[in-house]
């Protein structure tokens, strides 16, 4: 196990150029998939501010991208898009659902990147504090420990990212996966069978959920945005937006991934 210390645009920078359509393609299938799962469980509406963002740039003659944004009784908001220039050894994909405060069951964050080595990243991002809830923590997250474990044991060829960003380090629970690796079929195998298998789980917590009180879902309702736009905002990889497309797209795309401008309603 080793470790990547470097930044998305040095690790694009200091390669070759690298065509990486073929696993950008792979990628967009995978979340698709993964989408078409929540999809089926959730009742979700477009938020007609992302309907502009479907498609912008030029791809795939130059960088590109596509933003969708939804949310729904359940959901508060959910992203699924892309950025990059796949023909020039780049490409970053999400998809992030960030439930309604009616429950506290983690929101559920998905990255896959080419930059040009394979890169992903997936994990229920905490709705609290798990030092102090020791509860929340046995049930979410200690149950994912020796899975985690023996991923980093066994797969050799993944290197643990380590981001130059402390406010990105400290994003992470204590179950992220969060490695580049080759863009082999070994190793897309391997992020296909832990994102469907996360997805299935996340799934069953949602229906497994206690509802959260009236009274306490306004501060929770707070501070779920509130990570959600720091986490956004302080995304070191804005900087490949900024070089592709400019600073006022880029804080519009960064406004689209916290819900900035949205227009449909808040989940209760």
């Amino acid at each position: 196990m080793t470790e990547t210390l470097k930044a998305v645009q040095d690790m694009t920078d200091m390669a070759p150029v690298t065509d990486v359509t073929e696993t950008f393609r792979q990628w967009q299938e995978l979340l698709g998939e993964l989408k078409a799962k929540i999809d089926a469980r959730f009742e979700l509406t477009r938020d007609p501010v992302t309907l502009a963002l479907d498609s912008y740039g030029n791809p795939p003659e130059s960088p590109g991208g596509s933003l969708a944004a939804y949310s729904g009784p359940e959901i508060d908001w959910m992203v699924h898009s892309w950025l990059g220039n796949p023909t020039q050894g780049f490409a970053n994909l999400h998809l992030t659902v960030w439930l309604g405060p009616h429950i506290r069951v983690p929101h559920l964050a998905i990255a896959l990147l080419c930059w040009p080595e394979g890169w992903f990243y997936l994990d229920s991002v905490p709705r609290t504090n798990l030092i102090a809830d020791g509860e929340a923590y046995d049930r979410y997250y200690a149950p994912l420990e020796e899975e985690w474990l023996e991923v980093r044991d066994s797969h050799p060829k993944l290197d643990w990212f380590t981001s130059r960003a402390g406010f990105i380090r400290a994003s992470l629970s204590p179950t992220a996966y969060c490695y580049s690796l080759p863009r082999d079929e070994e190793h897309i195998d391997l992020v296909r069978r832990l994102t469907h298998a996360h997805v299935d789980r996340w799934l069953g917590w949602v229906d497994a959920a206690e509802t959260v009180p009236e009274e306490e879902r306004d501060a929770l309702a707070a501070a779920d945005l509130a990570t959600r736009r720091n986490i956004a905002e302080r995304d070191p990889a804005n900087v490949m937006g900024v070089r592709y497309f400019g600073q006022e797209t880029t804080d519009r795309l960064v406004r689209g991934l916290w819900g900035g401008d949205r227009e449909l309603p808040r989940a209760r």
